[in-house]
């Protein structure tokens, strides 16, 4: 019946909580931050500003705060700038866990431990080795968890640092709960509610009590628990933290609960259920209600105590908590048997059993597998022992035989393994020359179709264009000698406004299919026309953003294919995304000669996993062109979330 005992889940509420108060605040700072980063020079102060910028998208954004992270990342590889190598991977790790890549996460910290022993500097190595401690707490590998723990407190108390020794100290107490070494845990909580009453810390003091009170109510002393829950439940009021003082309600009412005392139970789950439904906590709602349905059992008001249980159960159904689903299916059995529907109760009991089984099913294949494995190794080790005394009875001629034996089958794997690498090899010269191949048949492909527009565009321009204006001179010439009725002159002025929109169309197509300003002024003037004359047009709100890229030098064959994949990718946005409004954004790092391209939609986003089976041209048109340049693109986009497109290319 336990609700909630893990700091984890405590602490990212905690944050949310702290972030909801300043939104204003933060939005002044992030204008002010963007408006420093169109002036700042390439230097370390401008890998923090990345830093910081991504702290202030972190919260709404992390696709974008993911952005600015990673330029803080190549600045600093640019200048060798390892101190901002080691703050990049503590920020963008923590993006990382969000997403479930802990695997990534831990290879990134580990890498910062390394560069931070290189720089000397224990309070790096400290935070970096507690950050992969974290990593391996949300893996559920415990044992290690606690190891970096231990190691990262050591380097804390070194320096010394209290509070972040506390902090340790009520990490470990947590994990070492989980490991059910929960006399270990009570030491180390003490440790750290003694340090966050002494220096007042409420918040993190309210989180130690809640993990202290959970270790002793696993070691059975339920008057210290009940002790320390109680405090933690006063810090809950105090600061108006409610998902703490939920916690500590629950926890109480859970108390009584094994006590069998309904009296005692009741004003806990009673104000428990009410607070769960104040703040939306449908999870809290389940518990609380099969909290009251067992004390109105205990009072023998079975109706009542099948109201509540019932309503829990919908709950935990809709929400898809199969746990608490299992929970609350037990504790109707035990109303109906009450009640004396035992046929009842039975059949729910089968349906549990259904339920229970899918829970337990991969567990239980887990345990089998390792007794299959380990009875087979017990089998291996056996024959191998049987197979030692054998040869152990045989004369000096069954050596050189098994010997020889053994040499031709090495010889036999060592060239097997020898034309597999060549086989290897080959296939691996094969892929390279087709992929060439390709690269080379899309580079015919696109510069022979940027000729034939830019062909087209000229014969547009200079023969329809001038045909054109030299039927309009005539006209105009012939006015002046022809005697025409009012309807006649109405009709010729009619025609001559129809040749003035022609000539008007035809410099607009011939224009988009070489557009002039990107020949004679280049990339960044034809990208910042194509995006107004679509924000102009007022089919949707368009923005274009770009750091150097006015004085940058980009070979034409370039241009023109980054031109038209952000073409394409806002014609997406028009035509699919449903978008209100579009963000194109161009950096080039002439340092890195690199060209990173931006284009951001608000629109109704879409399942990243459909672009493996679009049948449409437009999205292979983009890839190839990405292809053809040697880039790197990378889509970031979800239901409702709106799309990021991401494309690197060296210049």
């Amino acid at each position: 019946m336990k609700y909630f005992g893990e700091m984890k889940k405590l602490s990212i509420i905690l944050l949310v909580g702290l972030a909801a108060s300043c939104s204003f605040a933060q939005q002044a700072r992030k204008d002010s931050l963007l408006h420093q980063l169109s002036s700042s020079k390439e230097d370390t102060n401008k890998v923090l500003l990345y830093i910081n910028i991504g702290n202030e998208y972190e919260l709404n954004d992390i696709n974008i705060a993911a952005h600015y992270y990673l330029l803080a990342r190549n600045l600093s590889q640019k200048l060798n700038y390892k101190r901002g190598v080691v703050k990049f991977v503590a920020n963008y790790t923590g993006i990382l866990n969000v997403k479930g890549a802990f695997d990534s996460s831990i290879l990134l910290n580990k890498q910062a431990i390394q560069i931070s022993h290189e720089l000397n500097d224990d309070l790096l190595i400290a935070k970096a080795t507690a950050n992969t401690g974290n990593c391996f707490n949300y893996l559920g590998q415990y044992d290690s968890a606690a190891y970096y723990y231990e190691e990262a407190k050591s380097y804390f108390e070194k320096m010394p640092d209290e509070y972040f020794v506390a902090r340790m100290n009520d990490l470990m107490q947590n994990v070492y709960w989980k490991l059910n070494q929960f006399s270990k845990a009570v030491s180390y909580g003490k440790e750290a509610v003694l340090y966050f009453r002494r220096q007042d810390k409420e918040m993190e003091l309210g989180q130690a009590l809640v993990n202290l009170a959970n270790n002793y109510q696993s070691l059975g002393n339920e008057d210290s628990s009940m002790k320390y829950y109680s405090e933690a439940l006063a810090i809950g009021k105090k600061t108006g933290f409610k998902r703490l003082e939920l916690t500590c309600m629950m926890c109480l009412g859970d108390i009584y609960f094994h006590r069998y005392d309904a009296d005692g139970m009741q004003p806990f789950y009673e104000k428990s259920l009410a607070l769960s439904k104040a703040i939306g906590d449908k999870e809290g709602e389940v518990i609380a209600g099969r909290g009251m349905a067992f004390l109105y059992l205990l009072k023998k008001d079975f109706a009542q105590s099948k109201t509540y249980i019932s309503e829990s159960l919908r709950i935990a159904d809709s929400m898809d908590l199969k746990i608490e689903k299992v929970n609350g299916m037990k504790m109707m059995a035990n109303i109906l048997f009450a009640m004396q529907d035992i046929v009842g109760a039975e059949k729910l009991l089968d349906s549990l059993q259904v339920i229970e089984n899918q829970l337990t099913g991969e567990e239980m294949q887990n345990k089998t597998l390792m007794i299959e494995k380990k009875f087979e190794t017990q089998k291996k080790e056996t024959q191998i022992q049987l197979q030692k005394v054998q040869l152990r009875q045989k004369n000096m001629l069954n050596y050189v035989f098994a010997g020889s034996a053994l040499a031709i089958l090495l010889i036999s794997l060592l060239g097997y393994r020898n034309y597999k690498n060549k086989q290897r090899l080959q296939q691996t010269k094969i892929d390279e020359l087709e992929k060439e191949k390709q690269l080379t048949a899309t580079e015919a492909v696109l510069k022979g179709e940027e000729q034939e527009r830019t062909r087209l565009a000229k014969d547009l321009h200079d023969g329809l264009g001038g045909m054109l204006s030299g039927i309009k001179y005539s006209l105009s010439n012939m006015k002046g000698n022809l005697i025409m009725t009012p309807d006649n002159a109405q009709a010729f002025e009619r025609s001559m406004d129809m040749l003035d929109s022609s000539l008007k169309e035809m410099r607009r197509v011939a224009h988009n299919m070489m557009p002039e300003v990107l020949v004679k002024y280049g990339l960044d003037t034809a990208l910042k026309e194509y995006c107004n004359e679509i924000n102009n047009s007022g089919v949707i709100h368009t923005s274009y953003h770009s750091i150097d890229l006015a004085n940058a030098h980009i070979e034409q064959t370039t241009a023109v294919t980054v031109y038209r994949i952000v073409q394409e990718l806002v014609n997406n946005s028009i035509k699919h995304a449903a978008a209100k409004n579009v963000l194109v954004q161009a950096h080039v790092t002439e340092a890195d000669k690199l060209l990173t391209l931006t284009v951001e939609d608000d629109g109704k986003g879409f399942d990243p996993a459909e672009l493996k089976h679009a049948s449409g041209i437009g999205w292979s048109n983009i890839q190839n062109r990405v292809d053809f340049l040697k880039g790197k693109i990378d889509v970031q986009t979800g239901e409702g979330k709106g799309t990021s497109v991401l494309i690197e290319v060296n210049v």
